[in-house]
């Protein structure tokens, strides 16, 4: 199934109805069943040691399974986090964008279930890794 949206449009999307997650990170890409999104990061994301805090990698692929979730079921702003679980593998490189990656595993009517990775940009090495579940209200 090809996206029902364009990346502009979901952007927009995001823009007034989840003003606040353009902090966690931009859609650069969007496919059938899958989302990127890039996170530009600033002192506003560090922790104590310089590195990239737990919670902001935990929003990025947050936001990138909405992005991905959005991206096939359209416009229902409604479409709510039930569970996240986020493994954290390394640190990531220092001044340097998150990029994360979102794949669909498996889309219902009422459920979807999807995958993150998290990656410093330009690097194939994972610093994160997360599965979400989302909700998906009934439509009328």
């Amino acid at each position: 199934m090809q996206p029902v949206m364009s990346i502009a449009d979901l952007n927009g999307f995001l823009t007034e109805h989840f003003p606040q997650g353009e902090r966690f990170g931009v859609l650069t890409g969007l496919g059938d069943g899958w989302a990127e999104m890039t996170l530009q990061v600033g002192d506003e994301h560090l922790r104590p040691g310089g590195t990239v805090s737990g919670p902001v990698m935990m929003a990025l692929a947050d936001v990138a399974m909405y992005a991905a979730l959005l991206g096939q079921i359209g416009m229902v702003a409604l479409a709510v986090t039930t569970n996240l679980n986020i493994n954290f593998m390394q640190k990531p490189l220092p001044d340097c964008d998150l990029v994360a990656r979102c794949q669909i595993m498996k889309l219902g009517k009422r459920l979807a279930v999807g995958e993150v990775w998290i990656r410093s940009a330009g690097s194939e090495d994972v610093v994160a890794h997360s599965t979400l579940t989302y909700s998906i209200p009934e439509r009328t």
